[in-house]
């Protein structure tokens, strides 16, 4: 490594020492320049002519010709000193336009610039021998990221790290956000030794890309479990099309379209961690998008091809799938094309565009088997997150997540965020648990004597299902993602010893579920005992015990050398037979020719040397060394390669050819007596104190044949073994539908362990026709119910479309409003999904979507107020829902002013009783809005959470009250959590104010203030009534009137004097009494 020079010159102006003769008076003294100059590589080949002597004896006596010499080279070097620097050479090949700077580049140094032009926005690692290097801007980001020395070497900043570290790197720079790539050498040195390409550079080429979302899909660096659980990470392309007035605010729509991979083999982080490209679609403009993507799939299917005859079904199958898929996307519109055809184009960097034709399914965001929870309704019911620190822990996914696969946890998580909404499929689920339940000896399977479809289901399981069940699924939870382990598989990125363990499982379950005997249903005896009942159950154990599925792993585990693939030997991995693996054999025949030719060399050495005890020796990697003492003499071609205290070792001329290349593993020694005289030819490899070790030169010559025959071996290995993993392709499909039926196992097993752990029972979904119902009998929050153990109060819930269809519940702060309706809607995503429920009993009807309107949240980057939000939020749900949703709302309104959140809350819970006449929860403190139950009734019923209040004494009532609006608040207030008919007329907001823990000045004020304010709206409604009074009254004369006044100051006065504190209890009856006769006399004029 050359390191920056630096020239140190005086940069002080110092006078010459006066001549003999004093110089003419026009002519001035040149000058002596010291100063401290970093030279850029132009300028340090000019340094030696700025160099004063260094040891001069004497000065210079200056002549009438030297002047003008000395000052134009004066004046020369100030230019040089004072010029502006060009631009570094590092930037060359960060720029689109290289800048015209006339630099001579090495063999190496032109591939890097050609690699990045080819690939501007990739931080490249370039193997150069035994090191990963960056060059240019690559260099000091690397160097910036991973700590490391970052140099001028030539033309461009260099750094390096060893390749035996690849793997740690390759995350740093990932993880710190940039796209890395990964050049290989594509020859060894043996072959570039024997072909062509002799004197160039090694061949190098961009073998992996890598980003946050591709990691551990690569061969190198990839297969880390961690941070790639039950999370998937997608790839999204989004393409718009819309003219930009759209955005200006004139109105009209804007088309999008998008496409969405799904990976099971990338790392999913957090949102924060998404990365976004921008990628030009110019070419699509004038169309050719669709033509683009069939060429693709042309392409691509056509590399999976099946030539076997017993094959042909697979490869119809192959076709039937592929042509399928086609005519999905003959069917996408346009801009969905073009972000098709963007997105495989995209994974073409990364090598993982096969998965769109074989085994993809195309299908569209919504579907009418599978409900959308919005965003908003899984953050608010916390359905996969909980909302204080955004972990699982609090979930609903978390409360029923008993999985013990990765693949399981991956597929409960998309059960739980897209419930069904199809009744058979759901009942379907339900059936396979409460079989499974049946398996485990469970009370609670027989919670209803009959399924949906009038079937017995109390009948005796054998245990047998239960534990072989759970015995496979506990074997493949001990053993890596078999999910992520095909997935690798098909994208040729996976380890020898991977896919022997992955394949391996696939054998071992699918032989321990075939324990079970369980037949196709045209193949079952009618006389024979079933062992599976469940019609969903015994389809997916057939699925996952495939008998093709358990053949096609024995006849692939066949052809592996485990032992071999557990080494990472390469070499030996395939097992060679007659008919498979012929190049394999050929290039292991040469090798072993190779070696023979090696071994018969020592007898030729043992005459010639006349010693019969003549062996190889390897010494520190080097191979068949032929040691001798100190005192022979040896040739003075030969190699000296170590010595010892007794002998010398040396290498022939013609061993050290192949000396860097070489296997180091089984290797002989050589070793000469004291007295053999070594050939001339021999070269001298390596010596100690007393031995010489040699190589002949026909060992040198057999063992270069063995390095390249061992090459050849190795090349022809890989590329075997890529074309191995590739004939899985064809495979795929079958071994991932194997894998999700695994994977549904355990999320039924998961159900069925979550019903024995909790009082859970299985809910009845009525037919479709039927009214839409929601009937729930002491019903409880799942996760809730968790926490607080034996102490959560269930609560009833009755819905139904016939009846009464809106629930307005009020109640007191933290009186467990938001609880109730959230397990509501937490039950019916469960009932859905297939599980058993936390209730005593329920009666449901399929809802096609759950909306809630809870919380308070802003977005203060896209200019949305929190009113704004909550207001955007209801207006999702009036223009989505429909009469057989379920619509949650809860304290609508409360963004802005009284009567403007009064006035919208009342508005919008009209719009959804009269336009969608769907299932509503509505939380509310607004009274205003419990009087809707009049204008819709028999349809809408008002509840409050129940509470208990016990007033003080009327002694500290009286002391307390002499104080002037301190401690108004006498009642302490216990939480009952139950729903009960009518409406809270209390919040008890001072109660929640000092839990908060507000000083006690601040509650005694604004329970004041709140005395105030309400007595000013009871005088309101007193003048609103006596003028009412008045107009009715006006109309029969003014005598009337006159007297209806009394009546009505005589009502009120009695009342005043009935509540004071000063009159009996008796005399305030009476008054109240009076008060009570003289507003019967005002009602019956």
């Amino acid at each position: 490594m050359k390191k920056h020079k630096q020239q140190t010159i005086s940069r002080f102006f110092t006078p010459q020492p006066k001549p003999p003769s004093p110089p003419p008076p026009s002519q001035p003294s040149p000058s002596k320049i010291t100063t401290t100059v970093s030279f850029s590589p132009l300028k340090r080949l000019q340094k030696s002519h700025l160099i004063s002597p260094k040891n001069p004896k004497k000065p210079k006596t200056l002549s009438s010709s030297n002047p003008p010499n000395n000052l134009k080279l004066h004046q020369n070097f100030l230019n040089k000193l004072l010029e502006p620097e060009p631009e570094k050479p590092e930037n060359i090949i960060l720029n689109d336009a290289p800048p015209n700077i006339n630099l001579k580049y090495t063999p190496l140094e032109q591939q890097v610039v050609e690699l990045k032009s080819k690939y501007k926005d990739v931080l490249l690692m370039i193997e150069v021998g035994y090191k990963y290097r960056f060059f240019g801007q690559d260099a000091l980001n690397a160097a910036q990221v991973l700590g490391i020395y970052a140099h001028m070497d030539h033309s461009f900043m260099t750094a390096s790290v060893p390749t035996f570290r690849l793997n740690v790197y390759v995350r740093r720079l990932v993880n710190a956000g940039y796209k890395v790539g990964v050049v290989k050498q594509t020859e060894t040195a043996s072959i570039k030794a024997h072909g062509g390409n002799k004197v160039g550079p090694f061949c190098r080429g961009l073998s992996a890309l890598y980003t946050k979302a591709t990691l551990e899909a690569g061969g190198d660096v990839g297969g880390d479990e961690d941070g790639c659980g039950a999370c998937n990470s997608y790839l999204v392309c989004v393409v718009e099309g819309g003219s930009g007035s759209v955005w200006e605010g004139s109105g009209g729509e804007v088309k999008i379209g998008i496409v969405a991979v799904e990976f099971l083999i990338a790392y999913a982080g957090p949102a924060s961690n998404v990365r976004v490209e921008q990628v030009s679609r110019d070419r699509y403009k004038d169309g050719g998008a669709l033509a683009e993507v069939l060429s693709s799939f042309d392409t691509m299917g056509g590399n999976i091809s099946n030539d076997t005859p017993e094959e042909e079904n697979v490869e119809l199958e192959g076709k039937t799938k592929r042509q399928s898929a086609i005519e999905a996307i003959m069917g996408m519109p346009d801009l969905a094309v073009q972000a098709l055809a963007l997105t495989i184009d995209h994974l073409k960097q990364f090598g993982l565009e096969r998965i769109l034709c074989l085994g993809a399914s195309f299908r569209p965001f919504t579907n009418d088997l599978e409900m959308t929870l919005s965003a908003n309704a899984m953050q608010q019911l916390e359905v996969l997150k909980n909302n204080s620190n955004g972990s699982e822990s609090g979930s609903l996914f978390e409360c029923m997540k008993h999985t013990l696969t990765t693949c399981g946890s991956r597929l409960l998580r998309h059960w739980v965020s897209h419930p069904l909404r199809d009744r058979n499929m759901i009942n379907s689920r339900l059936e396979a648990v409460s079989e499974i339940l049946e398996s485990m000896g469970s009370p609670n399977a027989h919670n209803s004597n009959v399924d949906s479809d009038g079937r017995d289901i109390n009948s005796t399981r054998s245990p047998k299902l239960h534990q072989m069940i759970t015995s496979v699924l506990e074997n493949l939870g001990r053993l890596p993602d078999i999910q992520r382990g095909i997935t690798r598989i098909f994208h040729r990125t996976a380890t020898a010893s991977e896919f022997i363990a992955v394949i391996q499982a696939f054998l071992v379950s699918g032989k321990q579920l075939q324990k079970l005997q369980v037949e196709e249903e045209d193949n079952v005896d009618h006389l024979q005992e079933k062992t599976v009942y469940s019609p969903f159950l015994k389809r997916l154990i057939l699925t996952a015990s495939s008998s093709r599925i358990n053949s096609i792993a024995a006849r692939l585990l066949s052809a592996l050398n485990k032992e071999a693939a557990e080494k990472s030997d390469l070499s030996n991995l395939f097992v060679a037979s007659e008919g498979e693996f012929e190049e394999i054999a050929a290039a292991r025949n040469k090798v072993k020719q190779a070696e023979e030719k090696l071994d018969l060399l020592i007898g030729l050495y043992r005459k010639q040397l006349k010693n019969r005890n003549l062996e190889f020796m390897s010494v520190s990697g080097t191979t068949h060394l032929i040691e001798l003492p100190v005192d022979v003499k040896v040739p003075s071609n030969w190699v000296k390669v170590s010595s010892t205290k007794k002998a010398i070792r040396y290498h022939a001329p013609e061993v050290l050819t192949a000396l860097d290349h070489l296997s180091l593993a089984n290797e002989e020694l050589l070793v000469l007596p004291v007295d053999v005289k070594v050939p001339s030819n021999w070269v001298k490899v390596s010596s100690t104190k007393k031995a010489i070790r040699y190589h002949a030169p026909e060992v040198l010559t057999a063992l270069d044949h063995l390095s390249l025959a061992n090459e050849e071996l190795l090349v022809v290995c890989r590329s075997a073994w890529q074309n191995f993993l590739n004939e899985f392709g064809k495979y795929y499909s079958e071994f991932q539908g194997a894998v999700q039926a695994i994977a549904a196992l355990d999320c039924l097993h998961s159900f069925a362990l979550l019903v024995t752990k909790k009082e859970y029972i299985r809910p009845v979904f009525v037919d479709d026709s039927e009214p839409v119902q929601i009937c729930i009998s002491a019903g409880r929050h799942p996760v809730m119910e968790t926490m607080l153990q034996d102490s959560f109060v269930p609560n009833d819930t009755n819905l139904h479309a016939d009846g009464e269809y809106c629930q307005i519940v009020t109640g007191p702060n933290m009186g467990g409003k938001s609880c109730y309706i959230r397990q509501v809607a937490l039950i019916a995503i469960m009932a859905q999904v297939g599980s058993f429920v936390p209730a005593s009993s329920a009666r449901l009807h399929v809802v096609d979507g759950i909306y809630t309107r809870m919380g308070a949240s802003d977005s203060i980057q896209q200019g949305r107020s929190t009113f704004l939000e909550e207001l955007g939020e209801a207006s999702h749900i009036l223009q989505t829902c429909t009469d057989r949703s379920l619509v949650i709302l809860d304290e609508l309104g409360r963004g802005t002013s009284t009567h403007d959140g009064v006035a919208i809350a009342y508005a919008t819970l009209q719009y959804l009783l009269e336009q969608k006449r769907c299932m509503v929860l509505f939380v509310t403190h607004y009274p205003e809005i419990v009087n809707m139950t009049k204008g819709f009734s028999g349809s809408v019923g008002s509840y409050h959470v129940s509470y208990l209040t016990s007033q003080k004494d009327e002694d500290t009532m009286k002391s307390d009250g002499n104080r002037e609006g301190e401690n108004r608040d006498f009642e302490d207030v216990v939480y009952l959590y139950k729903l009960v008919p009518g409406v809270s007329e209390r919040s008890f907001g001072f109660k929640v104010a000092q839990l908060a823990q507000l000083p006690l000045s601040c509650i005694n004020r604004a329970s004041a203030m709140a005395m105030k304010l309400e007595e000013a709206v009871s005088n309101r409604r007193k003048n609103r009534l006596a003028q009412k009074i008045l107009q009715e009254t006006g109309r029969n004369g003014e005598t009337e009137g006159a007297k209806a006044l009394k009546d009505f100051k005589d009502i009120f006065s009695n009342l005043n004097l009935a509540f004071s504190e000063d009159v009996d209890p008796a005399k305030s009856f009476q008054c109240i009494k009076h008060a009570r006769n003289l507003g019967l006399e005002l009602r019956n004029r």
